[in-house]
């Protein structure tokens, strides 16, 4: 591990020719493209197109019709990605804190407060999630990314009820964690307000 580097690996992400399916119908085929470290990509296309279970499959959660998906200088991606899907995965009567707890706990690492300070949740740490404004439970929906450090993010419209402040957090993170070497894919509907290093266009 070099110096500013929080990970060993130095991910690298191939995706050839995949074709995906959902309930029957084809989402995609023939999609082609290659991340590396330090890459922050976005995907577009409207709702239906895909997008959520494009990093369904790069998760390893969804078998492809065709193709296949690669990770090298990984030897375990499912312990080196993390998954934040559009939809929170709160638990509405745990507080803030007990979210972090349970999930330093379920990712081998040392529990830590830092999370919800970087994020603006210190005072309403032990505020049961069913009272926090939903920008709030966006933000510690995404304090998962900093309580494990992990090469690979995997991001599903994570703006989503964010205010300007929440986005210039988030975007934050981002380079940050693509300045240490990480790999971002993201889900969008909109521009983060950060310049992608590429695009995948779904739908098209």
């Amino acid at each position: 591990m070099s110096a500013g580097r929080p990970f060993r690996e130095d991910p690298k992400l191939r995706v050839e020719n995949l074709a995906l399916a959902r309930g029957g119908r084809v989402l995609f085929e023939a999609l082609s493209f290659e991340a590396g470290a330090g890459a922050y990509v976005e995907i577009h296309g409207p709702n239906g197109s895909g997008k959520t279970s494009l990093l369904r499959a790069l998760a390893g959660f969804l078998r492809p019709l065709a193709g296949k998906v690669v990770f090298d200088n990984i030897e375990a991606p499912a312990l080196a990605l993390h998954l934040v899907g559009h939809q929170n995965g709160l638990k509405s009567a745990a507080s803030a804190r007990a979210h972090l707890r349970y999930w330093a706990g379920l990712f081998g690492a040392a529990p830590s407060e830092a999370p919800l300070a970087r994020l603006g949740l210190s005072r309403c740490a032990d505020l049961p999630v069913r009272v926090l404004s939903q920008g709030q439970a966006r933000r510690l929906a995404l304090a998962r990314l900093l309580i494990a450090a992990r090469p690979i993010w995997l991001l599903d419209e994570p703006a989503a009820a964010l205010d300007a402040d929440g986005r210039a957090v988030l975007g934050d993170f981002i380079q940050a964690h693509c300045a240490e070497g990480g790999l971002v894919l993201a889900a969008v509907h909109e521009a983060l307000g950060i310049k992608a290093n590429s695009a995948v266009v779904l739908g098209a």
